[in-house]
């Protein structure tokens, strides 16, 4: 009458006995998987000893069907009724001669990597032979100062415009128009108040106590001033905003905002002492690009985030963005017949050097994709560990497919991310070419609006491309790793 107390001991036990005492496994949310593969017997039910706990089974801590893993009920037969537990440091309980491989491999792979880049920066080093510099500035006789406006009209320097307006004949009214008074405080002139010719937009927004940067032509006496307005004086705005930004990182990202800081110096320190003068040199430029590129790539990973495996996996995955990138690139300039001449910048560059602009255009695709590429694979790679961190139980595919589901919102960002920053970088060009009189996709399609489109579009591939590559990689490593890799 009483199926309770017919009931045996043993099995009333388990029915009661919540999972709860699984490591790794969350109160809340039961594995479905443990729950078939923790068994003592081939009912389901999970096997106790009232009077002898220490010799209940030990359930699975892994899902069945993994390679080279036990199943719950392999463990059971072999550990199950040996009177004691095991304490794992890891999911896997890897040998450590295979945990030893795995960083030999990826020490290898990334020594490979950095030898390459020090013999590549050895090799493409400009030495005395870059051009930089090797380009006067200003006319002979001229000379570079600094002045601050006095005033916009001409009533604080009459004497000086008197003078001008005598030997060059033009009338004082016409003078004023394009002229406003400034103290000389750096250069020829030091301590004078003179006219500085300042027209067009800069003179639409200059006032009072604005700094400028002037030069001063004494062959321009006879035709207007011996001033002329080169632009502002930014030091002391630019500045600002760089203290203010240093102070936020550090202040916000602690010692990681130290770091990454100082890789960006680091960085900025290869563009500017290598790949810029290296190919002014006429070294050729998609190898200062790639070595260059793998120079930054290797101070902005391990200089910011550490030596790590879980750092070396976004530098792959980097590095596998930025070969993408490079062929994409060669395939779209050449197909798409973009050749890079479509500005008088371009045009006076290839005028006092050698590069070739079509190949420099090859480059600045790829240089243009380094700092997003860098930015979603350490995004994509502390994702796929900080997932494995959260249940160390998930398998390699639950890992790619639950990385891929964060890398998809990556790959939606930076589509319009990289489209945005185009945009608003070239609205002047674009509002010039919506005035014409043609069709919308011709005007998209020709000279310097297709260039970025291209541009815009190849970057996006790479980026779309690294972030499974990435996240393949961390999923394959971050197992074989304790779960806290830091």
């Amino acid at each position: 009458m009483h199926h309770e107390a017919a009931m045996p001991s043993q099995v009333r036990h388990s029915a009661a006995r919540p999972l709860d005492g699984v490591r790794g496994i969350p109160h809340a949310a039961p594995c479905p998987w443990l729950t078939s593969g923790a068994r003592g017997g081939h009912d389901g039910t999970v096997s106790t000893n009232s009077t002898s706990p220490s010799h209940e089974t030990i359930p699975s801590e892994d899902p069945p069907g993994q390679p080279g893993e036990e199943t719950g009920h392999d463990r059971s037969r072999g550990h199950g009724y040996s009177g004691h537990s095991h304490s794992h440091s890891g999911p896997l309980d890897l040998e450590a001669g295979e945990v030893r491989r795995v960083r030999i491999v990826l020490g290898v792979i990334v020594g490979t990597l950095v030898l390459a880049t020090v013999v590549g920066l050895f090799a493409l080093w400009p030495g005395k032979s870059s051009l930089i510099g090797s380009r006067s500035f200003t006319a002979e006789g001229g000379s570079v100062g600094k002045a601050t406006i006095t005033s916009t009209d001409l009533s604080g320097c009459q004497s000086s415009v008197s003078a001008l307006t005598e030997v060059n004949g033009v009338k004082p009214e016409e003078f004023a128009k394009g002229h406003v008074c400034a103290r000389i405080t750096e250069g020829e002139g030091k301590g004078l108040v003179m006219p500085v010719q300042l027209v067009g937009e800069p003179r639409k927004l200059a006032h009072a106590g604005d700094r400028l940067v002037v030069l001063y032509s004494p062959q321009a006496i006879l035709s207007g001033s011996p001033y002329s307005f080169i632009d502002y004086h930014r030091r002391l705005p630019v500045g600002a905003l760089t203290i203010v930004y240093l102070v936020l990182v550090v202040a916000v990202a602690g010692r990681k905002g130290v770091l990454s800081v100082l890789g960006l110096l680091v960085a900025t320190g290869v563009l500017a002492f290598f790949m810029i003068p290296a190919l002014l040199s006429g070294s050729h430029p998609l190898a200062v690009t790639l070595v260059g590129s793998m120079a930054m790539m290797l101070a902005a990973v391990y200089v910011a985030h550490g030596v790590s495996i879980r750092t070396t996996t976004a530098l792959l995955g980097t590095v596998a963005g930025i070969v993408l990138t490079v062929l994409l690139a060669l395939w779209g300039t050449d197909a798409a017949h973009l050749t890079g001449d479509v500005d008088e910048t371009a045009r006076l560059l290839a005028s006092r050097t050698h590069i070739d602009l079509q190949t420099l255009l090859t480059c600045g695709m790829v240089i243009a994709g380094l700092g997003v590429l860098n930015d979603v694979t350490i995004t994509q790679a502390s994702s796929v560990w900080e997932l494995h961190a959260a249940n160390p139980l998930l398998s390699r595919t639950r890992l790619f497919t639950g990385g891929m589901r964060i890398g998809r919102d990556h790959i939606a960002s930076t589509v319009y991310t990289l489209a945005f920053a185009y945009a608003g970088t070239a609205l002047p060009l674009i509002l010039a070419a919506s005035l014409m009189d043609r069709a919308v996709l011709d005007t998209m399609l020709s000279g310097e609006i297709a260039e970025e489109i291209v541009r815009t579009l190849i970057s996006s591939i790479g980026l779309v491309l690294a972030i499974p590559a990435t996240t393949a990689i961390a999923a394959a490593l971050c197992r074989v790793t304790p779960v806290l890799d830091d």
